[in-house]
């Protein structure tokens, strides 16, 4: 007898094979039978007909470390059909460490809210080894399974201590006990190390405004986990320094195989960047040297859709890239900013760096940055500038007015990247670059990807770019096998992670952002994605159904359905 049968679907198997249609038997959360028909003898018969079977969806870039010890169904993300998801990234983890100084260290990256920060500092557990948090996490009642990268951030604090693993370098002796201690992680069973070099990644707390502890590491520091990854064939996730090109070079020498092991090398991001046109041309014959000529295992990331960031008043991830807009972000109230602005020679400074080009990441195009909300209800809609020229005034002058005058009373939003359809689509398509990079869980006053796949679905069955089964091989076995888990394929044996949907709901645009007030956040608000109700008909976790045509079931977060996954032999 089943436990639950699935019948008449057009199952896609996650490996790009053409679909077919089926039925797919479970029992005991997995699949035990795959057959053009199967005996209805199950507690449970779902007709699937006319509707997809797909593996659950894989997001490979998240920041759900601290979320997870609050709320670990994960319910933003599984509604949209992720069923597994990359945690640890950035260098950012919770596995080693103070929780005050990993909160130091999570809080201002992630721009996370005060209210999660604190209901996780009252409920943290301490544990006093990766190994240990690895066995809290699988006693969580995880929705999503989770795979875990160990944070090189956490690690250097915990080893050299917060204020000199942001100031000075290691020891001999520290570098050892970081080395072995990585080792064991990675022993335990994460999936891989993360290590940032991105200078817009700062902290919190006592250290505010520094950037955070991996930051701070030289080359050998970084050489020393790399190779503790390649010796295992395990991910190295690393975010390079844009304002330092030098840092690439670094990056690319850890990524050649050339007279060694290649090293599983992911890389963030690859973009189509408004404030240079031509930047995301570079990717394809850079990734084809890397992987081809250096013989290295490179993927690059890259987001399925317009990367649209909104924020509040001067208080944004976008001001973080120069000295001026990081200085906003290190005030703790309306009053210190407001001080800050007063200054002549302050809003001098803001002003010569907003206009300095060199190196910016973020355009910085007035008239691309729009008033979402604003006590000034008539601007709503328009841009900086375009209410700059109506007022005669300098666009940079009316911004500086306006950012000193309504704070985050004024709410504002631009695009920064992957605006356009067609190098959008080329950077999904290319065989070297995966679809991801949605920072779910992060930026949640700023940002809300959590439908990545379903984006890069929609966008398949719209343009025809790629056929059905290639675009979900992409966020299921494609993603699977390279960061070697176990999961992201429908096949005799495989845990029952099963999407369900309507491929004539798919055939719409990509789906805007909301904010929405969020209960996991105490009514603080959050931006998130709607629109897949109509798409996917149920999620199952295990065997167990999570979501039931948008409506979030009531055993997701209370049972435990997801498990960690460690790495699997390939």
């Amino acid at each position: 007898m089943l436990d639950l049968l699935i019948k008449n679907g057009l199952i896609f198997d996650g490996l790009g094979s053409a679909p077919v249609r089926g039925d797919i038997g479970i029992q005991d959360g997995k699949i035990v039978a795959i057959a053009p028909s199967l005996s209805p003898n199950s507690h449970q018969v779902v007709d699937a007909s006319g509707l997809w079977v797909t593996p659950g969806f894989i997001d490979i870039h998240t920041h759900y470390d601290l979320e997870l010890e609050i709320a670990p169904g994960l319910s933003e993300s599984v509604r949209h059909g992720v069923t597994s998801v990359v945690i640890g990234n950035c260098s950012l983890s919770v596995a080693i460490g103070a929780p005050q100084m990993l909160a130091d260290i999570f809080q201002r990256v992630e721009t996370l809210s005060h209210q999660l920060i604190a209901k996780w500092l009252k409920q943290s557990v301490s544990w006093q080894t990766p190994a240990e948090y690895l066995e809290h996490l699988q006693q969580l009642p995880l929705g999503a399974n989770v795979a875990p990268l160990f944070g090189h951030s956490a690690l250097r604090a915990h080893v050299m201590g917060l204020e000199r693993s942001l100031t000075v370098q290691p020891t001999e002796s520290e570098l050892k006990t970081m080395q072995q201690m990585a080792a064991d992680a990675l022993e335990a069973g994460f999936v891989g190390i993360s290590i940032d070099m991105f200078p817009w990644h700062r902290m919190s707390g006592e250290w505010r405004g520094c950037t955070i502890p991996s930051q701070h590491a030289k080359l050998k520091e970084y050489a020393m986990l790399a190779d503790l990854c390649r010796e295992q064939d395990l991910v190295f996730q690393v975010t390079p320094n844009l304002q330092r090109l030098a840092s690439f070079l670094d990056i690319m020498r850890m990524g050649s195989g050339i007279g060694q092991k290649p090293l599983r090398l992911t890389v963030l991001s690859a973009l189509d960047a408004v404030h240079d046109r031509k930047l995301w041309r570079l990717f394809s014959p850079l990734l084809f040297i890397w992987n081809r000529i250096l013989k290295g295992n490179v993927r690059f990331q890259t987001l399925t859709e317009p990367f649209t960031i909104y924020s509040d008043g001067s208080v944004t991830p976008l001001f973080e890239e120069f000295p001026t807009g990081a200085q906003l972000n290190s005030c703790n109230s309306r009053q210190e900013r407001q001080k800050l602005w007063e200054s002549e020679t302050f809003r001098r400074q803001f002003r010569q760096e907003w206009l300095n080009n060199w190196r910016k990441s973020f355009h910085r195009q007035l008239d691309l940055m729009e008033i979402v909300r604003c006590p000034e209800t008539s601007w709503q809609g328009l841009s900086f500038a375009e209410i700059a020229a109506q007022k005669q005034q300098e666009p940079v002058d009316f911004f500086m007015e306006v950012l000193q005058k309504y704070d985050t009373d004024l709410r504002w939003v631009a695009t920064g990247a992957n605006d356009r359809l067609k190098p959008r689509l080329a950077l999904m398509q290319h065989p070297y670059i995966l679809p991801g990079f949605t920072d779910a869980g992060a930026h949640v006053r700023n940002l809300g990807y959590y439908d990545g796949a379903l984006s890069l679905l929609k966008q398949a069955v719209v343009t025809k770019f790629l056929a059905p089964e290639m675009a979900i091989a992409r966020v299921t076995g494609e993603a699977a096998r390279w960061f070697r888990l176990d999961t992201g394929v429908i096949k005799i044996g495989a845990k029952a992670d099963l999407v369900l949907l309507d491929p004539k709901a798919l055939n719409q645009p990509i789906s805007p952002q909301v904010e929405i007030s969020d209960p996991i956040l105490d009514g603080e608000p959050r931006m998130v994605k709607r629109g897949s109700d109509d798409i996917i008909e149920a999620v199952y976790i295990n065997g167990i159904q999570v979501i039931d045509k948008g409506k979030v079931c009531d055993r997701l977060g209370r049972e435990r359905l997801g498990t960690v996954l460690s790495p699997c032999v390939l």
